[in-house]
């Protein structure tokens, strides 16, 4: 992907304030006004540029944040939403219906699994999850009535990943729609360069960066973001997951650190990986190379922004698992939380937290072992000391030797 940066896309972006001000005026309105009642008849549907209605169909705060995520997705548009889950669900529900079926990855964010398991069924979508890695399986589980290809480009929270272009070229010969969530990976892969129709964030994590907020955007070509926003029937419009213009302005003002942010999360997390892995700890990360699929990843990726923040590491049993999460945040090494893409390391056992709503023998399956550790490594000035200050708590606990 080097031939494509989308911190340039998103550097090459310069908006004005209403004053002259370097950052854009924030909309602090839920509703606007009109000099004739005609502009307000063409404005609701959909036909006077510039002008705006309603904040939930649109505002200026959060059309200033969809073009800029656009611009570093490489899509032609965006729409903001209050939530990860509130730009998932919308999607999902605009592109299926009644009697539709969906392939998705069986290691994926726990709400979104909860959401396409036990919620989707009600509306008559059903999911059938299979192991993204092999493309045979895949491409076996897709029917008649299949319309959506789902997948994490490195999934939540085994870190497997999604060959995306191989799978674009499944979903096109069934004429299915390919989206695919990319939180824990912005700027380092760009999934619909690789042929992705639809691109997902969690705003809440990296791309905001201060665990202050929570948000997310579908990022996709205009047609299916015009029909997300349809006032009759589209998904987004009527569910109504509005984000805040606020929080659109706050956003926006922390993506631009992002390409800084991802090098040092990146570094850091690369650093302790390899070091981990030589103390004799099993940990997983796409960085390494006994990663199954770091040859792959390797040719997804600007390797300027490296492999991301996120690994994972197995201390046995969730009674180690819990007792070292707790010494490390006793030692100021980070916070014992869910989430990711904070300054600081984030820790959990993803088994009893955020894929707590996958069924244990499911989680078995999948190979989520209850001495499993997923951190977000922070941005760490000096990883050397955390390194050594993480590895002084493993020995007290008796996981390293």
């Amino acid at each position: 992907m080097t031939d494509f940066n989308p911190a340039d896309r998103i550097q090459d972006l310069q908006y004005f304030g209403e004053f002259g001000g370097v950052n854009p005026s924030i909309s602090d309105s839920s509703t606007y006004t009109f000099l004739s009642a005609k502009t307000m008849f063409d404005t609701f549907e959909g036909n006077a540029e510039g002008c705006y209605l309603y904040s939930r169909h649109s505002s200026p705060s959060n059309l200033y944040l969809d073009k800029a995520l656009a611009a570093m997705e490489g899509t032609e548009s965006a729409n903001v939403a209050a939530s990860g889950m509130g730009a998932i669900t919308p999607t999902l529900l605009q592109l299926c219906g009644n009697g539709d079926h969906i392939v998705s990855s069986r290691t994926i964010y726990g709400g979104t699994y909860a959401f396409l398991k036990n919620f989707a069924p009600r509306m008559g979508v059903k999911t059938t999850f299979v192991d993204i890695t092999k493309l045979d399986v895949v491409e076996a589980a897709i029917t008649p009535n299949t319309k959506v290809l789902y997948c994490e480009t490195v999934s939540n929270p085994l870190l497997e990943v999604a060959d995306i272009a191989s799978l674009a070229k499944i979903a096109k010969k069934h004429n299915l729609k390919l989206v695919v969530d990319n939180t824990f990976s912005p700027l380092s892969v760009a999934p619909a360069k690789l042929g992705a129709d639809i691109v997902i964030h969690s705003l809440t994590k990296y791309i905001n960066g201060s665990s202050d907020t929570v948000g997310g955007v579908v990022c996709a070509s205009q047609e299916f973001i015009n029909d997300l926003k349809n006032v009759n029937n589209g998904a987004s419009m009527l569910l109504g997951p509005t984000m805040d213009s606020l929080r659109s302005a706050s956003v926006m003002k922390n993506l631009r650190t992002l390409h800084i942010r991802m090098k040092q999360h990146s570094h850091n997390a690369q650093y302790l990986a390899e070091k981990f892995e030589a103390d004799g700890i099993k940990t997983v990360y796409p960085g390494l190379k006994s990663h199954p699929s770091h040859e792959i990843y390797k040719t997804m990726i600007n390797p300027e922004y490296g492999f991301g923040g996120m690994m994972t590491i197995d201390v046995g049993s969730l009674d180690k698992a819990n007792e070292l999460m707790e010494l490390m945040q006793e030692r100021n090494l980070g916070y014992l939380a869910v989430s990711l893409g904070f300054y600081k390391t984030l820790f959990s056992a993803p088994g009893t937290s955020t894929s707590s709503e996958i069924p244990l023998d499911e989680q078995k399956e999948m190979g989520l072992t209850d001495g499993l550790i997923r951190f977000s490594i922070g941005l760490d000035n000096d990883i050397e000391r955390t390194y050594t200050m993480m590895k002084n708590c493993m020995k007290e606990l008796s996981i390293l030797n």
